[in-house]
């Protein structure tokens, strides 16, 4: 099964916000990545963070480590190396001049909210705010999630900057422990560090604890369970080039990918299985999630 291209095009089109819509230039259409940092200083703060709902759930305009990763993604997305999905735009440790006027600032803004090199999702201003029912006061904990995944992204983007070197002791530190969290986000932002970090021995060997913990969650879905909101080895592995590929069976890579097509809508784009705070945030996200669905179906041979 395969999806429609160019109706999730016009659907972006018709309903994606900018970001999405210059990223998918970008992936899609060969445009100048630094669009894409164009777009992302319309959310940046003067703490050198990024809020105003980069990241849909929540409509704060304060900078939030959550906002931060968002952009980070739509970065290492833009900058091509390690996402398996374009041709390298700038060599390895080397992103355009652009992006580290952002990155810099956005690190000394992580480094300036950070425990021990850890950071928490999110801060008690979100509570003055529209914000979907999950974020409550758990967000406000540091910890892997968001830590691992900003960490892992800097290491794929290549960005070096000291707060992204106690973050990336503060990961080992945790995976080392033995003492994984029981959340499976969180354990999924591990694996985000763990896909880039540059010891890959080390970082092979920790997976293999990691994703059994994931697979234990009852979040997990090892086959689909359709319009159901929980994890999938998708998730885990969105693209076929991803070092966690070959921890699934291709007979639950074809499920999933099968079911991931089969979600388009009529619409063209693909729906959310959550309430986000708005009909704005809902649109938005889905701009995300469709962008992220063409991704990952192109990279497996499904579009």
């Amino acid at each position: 099964m395969t999806a429609d291209f160019r109706t999730a095009e016009r659907f972006l089109q018709a309903e994606g916000r900018l970001l999405e819509r210059r990223l998918f230039g970008v992936l899609f259409r060969d445009e100048a990545p630094e669009g894409v940092a164009e777009v992302l200083r319309g959310y940046r703060n003067a703490d050198g963070g990024f809020g105003h709902g980069l990241e849909p759930d929540k409509r704060c305009p304060a900078s939030l480590p959550v906002d931060v990763e968002i952009a980070f993604q739509a970065l290492a997305a833009a900058a091509g190396p390690g996402s398996g999905e374009r041709a390298t735009v700038a060599g390895p440790g080397e992103p355009p001049a652009g992006f580290r006027e952002l990155l810099g600032p956005a690190c000394d803004f992580l480094a300036g909210v950070a425990t021990d090199g850890a950071v928490p999702l999110a801060f008690p201003v979100i509570e003055d705010y529209p914000r979907a029912a999950h974020w409550t006061d758990w967000t406000y904990e540091p910890g892997l999630n968001p830590t691992a995944g900003l960490a892992g992204l800097l290491h794929r983007i290549g960005f070096e900057h000291p707060w992204r070197d106690a973050a990336t002791r503060y990961c080992w530190d945790a995976i080392d422990s033995a003492k994984l969290p029981e959340e499976t986000h969180a354990l999924s932002e591990t694996l985000v560090f763990l896909a880039h970090v540059p010891d890959r021995p080390r970082a092979e060997q920790a997976a293999r604890a990691v994703l059994a913990r994931i697979t234990e969650s009852p979040l997990f879905q090892p086959m689909p369970r359709p319009g159901e909101y929980g994890l999938t080895p998708l998730n885990v592995a969105p693209s076929a080039d991803s070092p966690w590929r070959g921890l699934f069976t291709d007979a639950q890579l074809d499920a999933h990918l099968d079911e991931l097509a089969a979600a388009q809508q009529d619409d063209g784009g693909w729906p959310v299985v959550w309430e986000p705070p708005s009909q704005a945030s809902r649109l938005e996200w889905r701009g995300l999630v469709t962008l992220h669905a063409l991704r990952t179906l192109r990279s497996y041979g499904r579009l």
